[in-house]
């Protein structure tokens, strides 16, 4: 009897570990609104890795989910389209990052956005959703900050036939 109390136990404490590992590392996140179609749709779930920027920072091309910096309460999905230091404009809906048009193969629907050359700071983030047309993001509030970051979306799991990886990589690419 002592056996299995002592195996229930550590069966337990096991399960436990392993709950809050998960809980810390990673999480889910619904997508909500039309903003990165196609990449990500309404009502699809991606699997977000929480852990990644403690060893490095959002690369360009990321999807990341952040808080929202105008309603911390809620979170948002977009792409990462200028790191610190970059210095991004538009012109007819064309980014232009570091005085070159960025090839965004993902954007399916641009719009005509022009708006003048920013330079992000320390630990800024300029994110656009991936349908130019209906989305809120740097554009209208300005640049997120590496706090507001909750981590990279990683897999889209649900519905399973959409099942697909969204960045390169596990934890450290």
């Amino acid at each position: 009897m002592r056996v299995l109390v002592r195996e229930l136990f550590k069966t337990i404490i096991l399960s436990l570990l392993v709950f809050m590992a998960m809980h810390i590392t990673v999480q889910n996140y619904r997508v909500q609104g039309p903003s990165m179609q196609p990449t990500l749709v309404q009502g699809e779930y991606v699997i977000v890795n929480k852990l990644v920027y403690a060893f490095q920072p959002p690369k360009l091309g990321e999807v990341v989910v952040f808080q929202f910096p105008e309603d911390r309460s809620r979170d948002l999905v977009k792409r990462v389209i200028g790191v610190p230091g970059d210095t991004i404009s538009m012109k007819n809906g064309l980014v232009i990052l570091n005085n070159a048009v960025l090839e965004e193969p993902y954007v399916t629907r641009g719009d005509s956005t022009t708006m003048p050359p920013i330079t992000l700071g320390v630990g800024e983030f300029f994110v656009l959703g991936d349908n130019r047309q209906s989305s809120n993001d740097s554009r209208n509030w300005g640049a997120v900050t590496f706090e507001d970051l909750i981590g990279r979306a990683w897999v889209k799991f649900w519905p399973v036939d959409k099942l697909n990886i969204l960045s390169t990589g596990l934890f450290w690419d």
